[in-house]
């Protein structure tokens, strides 16, 4: 039995939760995995019930979990609080309580979607790769900090175990893939990115099957949208994977469409890389796919099914060979659909595929 925490935050995040429990059901039903769920509050919802963007209950449900999923959190509504009381102070602190160090976001192009990005189909076609950022240090936890009327300041630092083991599980992915690593950082500017560069060279010792290169950030942010194929695991920091890996939706024409994994070394949680998007909010037009695709990463790695997973990823690749589209993804000739009618054609074709590959097993 798993047990898996729900953060359905704010905004669409509740729609696309709600998109994730389906397929989490779906494959509990079909591959005879007991689930259990439980929902707490996070984000803006969360302070408006308890003054708090996250509790200590809701921490407590997430450390005695096997794997955590998350909506989104934001929106206008919270614009003006305090730093310290903005929901997306409660992601840093989940992160942080939880000690996601890896946050893994695939960006990979679907067939049926070449055409829905503004980039030219022969730079996407059979783009693959992973956007691996550092989550839990980088200047987004380093202090001191402050800002008042006259001076703002942020502390980017690095320690050496950290870059250490985020660096390894970059070139432990890149083995399972295609042995290619490209550092990205900025290190004819910056010494802490120096820093990392030297660390990340030194790991690499113990990885020589696998290619390292080093790349500056500005010209990682031009290549991925010039030359995308070029890259298989590209590992950077807390702020330039933040960058990179919403640039890295352009490949997939669409935030709604790039799931992420966060892991630690005993803790994980799951979320689409989209916001709150809270303009759409409560319209069943939210793309549920990117909430999907990151439920095929839980049931990969934390679960150990990387069949289930296959079959989720494979599921989204049918319906969009049938011209599904959410708003975001629509292009002409296509049929729009809602939330809650793409998550229907996933499942639909999941339990397709699931039939005719057990079918298929049984034959042989």
């Amino acid at each position: 039995m798993y047990k898996i925490v729900l953060l359905p935050g704010d905004g669409i995040g509740n729609e696309v939760t709600a998109s994730a429990v389906e397929i989490i059901k779906t494959v509990s039903k079909y591959f005879n995995v007991e689930i259990q769920l439980e929902e707490h509050l996070i984000g803006g919802s969360s302070y408006d019930k308890y003054g708090t963007p996250i509790t200590d209950e809701t921490l407590s449900a997430c450390y005695n979990s096997d794997a955590v999923f998350l909506g989104a959190v934001g929106g206008f509504k919270w614009d003006n609080l305090p730093h310290q009381l903005k929901p997306e102070a409660a992601l840093l602190k989940l992160r942080k309580a939880l000690g996601l160090f890896a946050n893994i976001r695939p960006a990979k192009i679907y067939r049926p979607l070449l055409d829905s990005s503004t980039l030219k189909k022969e730079v996407l076609e059979n783009v693959d790769f992973i956007v691996l950022r550092e989550l839990t240090s980088g200047i987004y936890f380093g202090e001191p900090r402050m800002f008042d009327d006259m001076h703002g300041l942020n502390t980017m630092i690095y320690h050496k175990e950290e870059v250490e083991r985020i660096a390894k599980i970059a070139f432990k992915i890149a083995r399972e893939r295609n042995k290619k690593v490209t550092s990205v950082d900025k290190a004819n500017v910056l010494e802490v990115s120096q820093f990392w560069r030297n660390v990340v060279h030194q790991v690499h010792k113990e990885f020589e099957d696998v290619q390292l290169s080093d790349m500056y950030v500005d010209n990682a942010a031009m290549q991925i949208v010039r030359n995308p194929k070029q890259f298989d695991v590209i590992l950077t920091s807390n702020l330039f994977g933040d960058i990179l890996s919403d640039i890295a939706g352009m490949i997939t024409g669409s935030l709604g469409m790039l799931p992420s994994a966060s892991l630690g070394t005993k803790y994980s949680l799951y979320e689409p890389v989209h916001g709150s998007a809270p303009d759409i909010a409560g319209q069943n037009k939210a793309n549920p796919l990117a909430a999907i695709a990151s439920v095929a990463m839980m049931f990969d790695y934390s679960f150990g099914l990387k069949s289930a997973a296959n079959l989720i990823n494979e599921a989204i690749s049918k319906s969009l060979e049938e011209n599904f589209r959410t708003t975001d993804i629509y292009s002409k000739g296509c049929q729009l659909v809602s939330t809650n009618e793409m998550t229907k054609s996933v499942i639909e074709k999941f339990e397709e595929l699931f039939h005719s590959q057990a079918i298929g097993v049984f034959t042989l």
